[in-house]
């Protein structure tokens, strides 16, 4: 049913009759009944939507026909999608505008269309990772994180586009989705499918994992909200791994809040996931409402700002003002020195891990690997035993320090990874040369301690460069503190308008 192809386009599966399939029942009012313009819904948060769905102003069958629509118009210049399950999709809405017809609504993501990393398992539907050799790979079972979503009443759109393997560099058989505020700028790696279709407004939320940075990372490039959970607050199960000590995964929004209806969603214990933790979930609605009186902000003034660009350095100060006018605090700290010892030492762990997750095929299949991806594994099993202890040695030290530090506040604000930058398409295809300037440019001391750490992080927009492209904020928590991260960005953005502005297209 599925047959591997050049990724210019992303595939579709089940399209014979899209139309036909996305009939409305008739008994909601519609897109047209809808107060206001209509134009920008796909642009609307999760909450605004939900709340239209509820009262049956909005049908789901519409909503998810109008996100197809927009795929099907704007993806073939975007690439963020690998696969699009219309037909799928279609059947799920009607289902949901069903259930809620019949008084059974489950939420605020019932019948709303969402999008999950081509990491995230799918049954039937092929799981590629970014990878050749996956090519033709469909699991027999959703993963966790996709059953709980489908469990929410949520409308899976289909599959977005990675990096191979979800490292750095791009398999020439897939697509690199393109920043839909600039072609040049780089699109964030490695969950850009993510990042480029929750900007371009081609779903309401993504998920997307984090080794490294990679949910963060996309979301300052493409400017929207990204939460990095705490590792094993959302489960792996089904999730094809890069490096099992450090993988998260997390969602990819607009809004704060609406990061926070998805991680509600979709975290909590799973029997199947050795790492999951045991701890309840809280209501995330109602800790929203808190809002941050009181809430305490570190900052350390060396680490936020030492080599960061001073547009962004002053985008983050303002931002830290304007949150202390609603009450929070503000407060200096001292972080322990990210040093390059240290990014030598998560390059290492990660390879040699990444060699254990692809041991099936590598080097078996070494020649299928894209330059970058099996320069990686090659790396990974030349590391010794020995080293990978030193390595994991050095990590531990490392955030032992961080987290101590971090619990003299609620939250600690810093850059998120640096500023998105101008990158050629065909370098991102290329080998380890050919990408030095894609890490010469990102900025891992930032990304990679709550990885290391395992501990909670989330990213947002606070500000614009003069080139135009998002400045970005991130909040990194204690262990487990997913909500008040949330309650800081939902906080924030009640206040600015950053997340209200969305790419050209």
């Amino acid at each position: 049913m599925y047959k591997r192809n050049k990724q210019t386009k992303p595939r579709h599966d089940y399209c014979a009759d899209r139309k036909g399939s996305a009939q409305s029942t008739g008994r909601y009012r519609g897109l047209k009944s809808v107060e206001g313009s209509t134009a920008l819904i796909h642009y609307s948060s999760i909450t605004e939507v939900a709340g239209l769905i509820e009262a049956r102003a909005l049908s789901p069958v519409e909503l998810t026909q109008l996100l197809l629509d927009r795929i099907a118009s704007l993806d073939d210049s975007l690439h963020s999608y690998a696969t699009v399950m219309a037909e799928s999709a279609a059947e799920a809405a009607a289902t949901a505008e069903r259930e809620i017809l019949a008084g059974n609504y489950r939420g605020p993501l019932h019948g709303v269309p969402v999008a999950v990393k081509d990491l995230c398992y799918t049954k039937g539907v092929p799981t590629m990772g970014g990878l050749a050799v996956l090519a033709d790979f469909a699991p027999e079972f959703d993963a966790t994180v996709v059953a709980r979503l489908r469990e929410a009443g949520a409308v899976l759109l289909g599959k977005l586009n990675l990096t191979e393997g979800a490292f750095g560099g791009y398999h020439r058989d897939f697509a690199i989705p393109v920043n839909p505020w600039n072609a040049d700028w780089w699109p964030g790696a490695s969950s850009s499918g993510s990042g480029v279709a929750t900007a371009a407004g081609l779903c309401y939320a993504s998920l997307g994992s984090d080794t490294g940075g990679s949910i963060r990372f996309p979301s300052l490039a493409n400017g929207i909200v990204g939460l990095k959970p705490t590792y094993g607050r959302v489960s792996r199960h089904g999730v094809l791994a890069l490096a099992d000590s450090l993988d998260h995964v997390g969602p990819m929004t607009r809004r704060s809040a609406d990061a926070a209806i998805v991680f509600e969603a979709i975290a909590g214990f799973d029997e199947r996931e050795s790492s999951s933790l045991p701890d309840p979930v809280l209501s995330m609605a109602e800790e929203l409402a808190k809002g941050v009186r009181g809430v305490v902000i570190g900052y350390d003034q060396r680490y936020a700002t030492e080599m960061v660009d001073p547009e962004l350095v002053a985008a983050i100060g303002q931002a830290l003002a304007d949150l202390e006018r609603e009450g929070a605090v503000v407060r200096e700290i001292d972080l322990p020195a990210f040093t390059d010892e240290l990014s030598d030492a998560w390059f290492k762990i990660c390879a040699k891990e990444a060699c254990t997750a692809h041991r099936a095929n590598f080097p078996l299949r070494a020649d299928e690997y894209g330059a970058f991806f099996r320069g990686i594994l090659e790396m990974g099993s030349s590391v010794s035993d020995a080293e990978y202890a030193a390595a994991t040695q050095l990590r531990n030290d490392f955030s032992s320090a961080f987290t101590a530090a971090l619990a003299t506040v609620d939250a600690l604000a810093s850059p998120a990874g640096g500023k998105t930058f101008a990158l050629e398409r065909e370098q991102q295809y290329g080998n380890a040369d050919d990408l030095q300037e894609l890490f010469d440019n990102i900025q891992m001391q930032f990304t990679v301690p709550a990885d290391f750490a395992g501990i909670p992080a989330i990213s947002l927009p606070c500000g614009v460069s003069r080139e135009g492209f998002p400045l970005t904020i991130q909040f990194m928590g204690k262990h487990l503190s997913e909500a008040v991260l949330c309650r800081i960005g939902h906080a924030y953005e009640e206040i600015t308008e950053w997340h209200m502005r969305h790419p050209p297209v």
